[in-house]
């Protein structure tokens, strides 16, 4: 049997699957390639559900037995800790609408696969947080404030899954260091990989790129900081794989889904959560601000408070409304 991180191509990527079924599981991954994210600005030839046969493989189980189809994604940690980036400590409108998005498209997939579809927010905030300088007690509260929202939203195709369902009551900087220890990789062995290839290399300078922006003061140079974010970028991507290797141990038969931009061919499938400027862009790292159109887009907070009025919402910045059309 092929490891979960095979890319199989051809009629050998699911011989169990009869024609109909082959079809259900394009016409999932129809559903999905709309929203793929990726880096690539010209996509050619386009996206099609052929050209997928790592997300028609881990479909197929699901398909072929008539159950629900799993979804694991990754992410969803906390905010960011610089506030020129977002509203607070707290999940908000982008949250909110990232998850109603996310248990739409959940529900989207029953009309093609009745047994339809469920997924789970895997919440990996613990397990770097001390490598993105956010407090555990900020993370613990990020968390309860979206179980808060799936459960108030009746967003009944979303769960959550964290270190705690895993080590319970431990001290975090306990159950880190156990993953650490049982899962990352070397630096040694990213280092390599980022050096052959090119998707490992875009990550890297995309963690690193976020860290430094994440940095709301720093007592050094410029160059000090960007080194210092070099460095913990090896340690959360490390933690990131880590991560996503417990979650597999855990969650053996899933779709594996991902926050960051993916290639065709990946294990995992790049989803968007909600329109931004740049592939990078999530409800944690950004404002949303509501376009008069009706329309939502991520901003940072500083471009969307030049661009709209704050909006409360039970007593706590939600989002910003445009007071102009685009």
């Amino acid at each position: 049997m092929a490891s979960a991180g095979t890319v199989l191509t051809g009629p050998a990527a699911h011989p169990s699957l009869s024609p109909a079924q082959r079809r259900t599981c394009a016409a999932i991954l129809s559903l999905l390639l709309p929203h793929r994210r990726t880096v690539d600005t010209a996509v050619v030839p386009p996206d099609l559900p052929a050209a997928f046969p790592e997300q028609t493989r881990q479909l197929a189980p699901f398909v072929a037995a008539g159950e629900p189809v799993l979804f694991t994604l990754p992410g969803f940690p906390c905010k960011s800790p610089n506030p020129a980036k977002v509203l607070g400590h707290l999940p908000d409108e982008g949250e909110r609408r990232s998850l109603r998005f996310l248990d739409r498209l959940c529900a989207r997939i029953a009309a093609v696969h009745p047994p339809g579809a469920r997924m789970l927010i895997c919440s990996d905030g613990h397990v770097f947080g001390d490598l993105i300088r956010v407090s555990d007690a900020h993370i613990d509260a990020y968390g309860d404030g979206l179980r808060a929202m799936i459960r108030d939203e009746g967003l009944s195709h979303l769960d959550t899954f964290d270190l705690r369902d895993v080590f319970g009551d431990q001290p975090c900087e306990r159950k880190r260091t156990q993953v650490h220890d049982r899962y990352a990789p070397t630096v040694e062995a990213l280092r390599a990989r980022a050096k052959s290839d090119e998707g490992t290399l875009r990550l890297y300078r995309g963690i690193t790129r976020f860290l430094v922006e994440d940095t709301a003061s720093f007592d050094g140079s410029r160059s000090a900081l960007q080194r210092d974010c070099r460095r913990r970028a090896y340690g959360v991507m490390q933690r990131s794989r880590a991560w996503g290797e417990l979650i597999a141990e855990h969650h053996p038969r899933s779709v594996r889904l991902s926050i960051h931009p993916q290639p065709r061919g990946a294990a995992k499938f790049g989803i968007r959560l909600l329109e931004a400027r740049d592939a990078w862009t999530t409800p944690w790292h950004a404002a949303p601000l509501l376009h008069r159109d009706g329309e939502w887009e991520l901003l940072h907070r500083r471009a969307a408070e030049q661009r709209g009025r704050l909006v409360l919402r039970d007593g706590r910045p939600s989002h910003f409304e445009a007071t102009a059309s685009r």
